[in-house]
């Protein structure tokens, strides 16, 4: 894992495409923008997780049904 320090107005990029901005440091929480292509998901970590865990029971339901045919 890469660790950086940034402050507020700091930026990274990451490859070509992709920004991340420090907008706001509030006690333990920080606010961050992303400029990214629209062809991009950008997704918190637990959301995607969720979606990742869906798309593999949907995967799974749909080779149940196929074996049923």
């Amino acid at each position: 894992m890469l660790v950086l320090t940034r402050k507020v107005g700091e930026s990274i990029t990451i490859g070509d495409q992709i920004e991340v901005t420090i907008i706001e440091i509030k006690g333990d929480q920080v606010k961050i923008g992303i400029e990214a292509p629209k062809a991009v998901d950008i997704h918190r970590k637990e959301i995607y997780v969720t979606i990742q865990e869906e798309n593999q029971r949907a995967a799974e339901n749909a080779n149940n049904f196929n074996k049923i045919l």
